[in-house]
């Protein structure tokens, strides 16, 4: 029987596992987390670990706390859903590029409170948030569908806030980046979040210094208020200062997002005012087309995808304005799998 007071193990960092295991010596933790690391998640397989100490952690332990319950797959995208201890649900998804380089895109929430009005995730409301281990094991669920490839990137841009999650978020990315573990460079990983003011602060003056992604959506701070209600909360020249404040200490790159509503967003004072807030930022911008949810409307009319003219308008106007601009592609949008659309379980 799995003794109900100890985490499963394979969401662990080694310091982490050290503790759980004691008071075994340590040099056993480091077996047991390099045989994770290896995707060894039996004991008995576990070859340098004396049998009668086998039996005793096979009684004790288990190595993972969630399950995946269902696959649906396209040619470039793989979308999990995951069952968690509490029977909540949340979900996670494989991405591959033309190159076939793989990235893990991983959720911190079960649900979402920030009620993005364009956002599946964000109709569902809010339940809670995710542990620490329970946003690694995700990590090692999608790592089990690669046939050993391996991931090269890990995006937290699932379900949730990441920001709102710091604490455990902060724990899941020193568990990524552990140089005696997975070893993921921090430029390897990227946070999107809506712009907590709090989590900012926080993130800005304690790290991980990881890739940021802004979910900006439109710099018109009314319209913003509208589609995205947890901004009201969270005013964009707090979120500058602050973004500038995590730039000049991580040195990187922020990315904007900007997911594209048809025929709301999309207007020429929308790249004037994307530039006024930009200034003073080193920028990438994200366009993202809207990935339909049924039902979804705003005002009262209903949020239609951008025709492929008013998406090529729109880059013109900000490459015009000299920004380094790329289009994200639809992956995953006939599984449900794409931005937005998480939740559809």
């Amino acid at each position: 029987m799995q003794n109900a007071d100890f985490l499963p193990l394979a969401g662990l960092n080694l310091s982490q596992l050290e503790k759980i295991l004691s008071p075994l010596p340590r040099f056993r933790s480091a077996q047991i987390y390099e045989w994770i690391l290896k995707g060894v998640f039996s004991f008995n397989e576990m070859t340098n670990i004396p049998s009668e100490l086998k039996n005793e952690l096979s009684q004790k332990f288990c190595f993972f706390e969630t399950k995946i319950k269902n696959c649906n797959e396209d040619s470039k995208t793989k979308k999990i859903v995951i069952e968690l201890k509490d029977n909540s649900k949340i979900e996670a998804v494989l991405l591959k590029d033309g190159k076939e380089r793989k990235t893990a895109c991983i959720s911190t929430q079960v649900g979402c409170p920030s009620g993005c009005v364009f956002c599946k995730t964000g109709s569902l409301g809010f339940k809670r948030n995710l542990e620490s281990y329970e946003i690694t094991e995700q990590f090692f669920h999608l790592k089990s569908l690669t046939n050993g490839d391996g991931i090269g990137n890990i995006v937290i841009m699932g379900m949730g806030e990441p920001l709102l999650n710091y604490e455990n978020l902060k724990t899941a990315i020193e568990t990524f980046t552990d140089k005696k573990g997975m070893n993921f460079s921090k430029r390897r990983i990227t946070v999107s979040t809506c712009g907590i003011v709090d989590g900012l602060k926080k993130i800005a003056e304690n790290g991980p210094y990881v890739r940021l992604a802004l979910s900006l959506t439109t710099a018109d701070e009314d319209l913003r208020n509208k589609l995205m209600p947890i901004t009201k909360l969270n005013p964009l020249d707090k979120i500058k200062e602050l973004l500038l404040i995590y730039q000049k200490k991580s040195g990187s790159r922020l990315t904007l997002e900007i997911p594209l509503l048809g025929g709301i967003n999309t207007r020429e004072k929308d790249t004037e005012l994307i530039a006024n807030f930009s200034k003073g930022l080193d920028t990438v911008i994200n366009l993202i087309p809207w990935n339909p949810v049924e039902g979804f409307k705003f005002e009262g009319k209903p949020i239609l995808e951008p025709a492929k003219l008013e998406i090529e308008n729109f880059k013109t106007m900000l490459e015009r304005k000299k920004f380094n601009v790329t289009l994200r592609l639809h992956k995953g949008k006939k599984i449900n799998g794409a931005c937005g659309q998480l939740g559809s379980i």
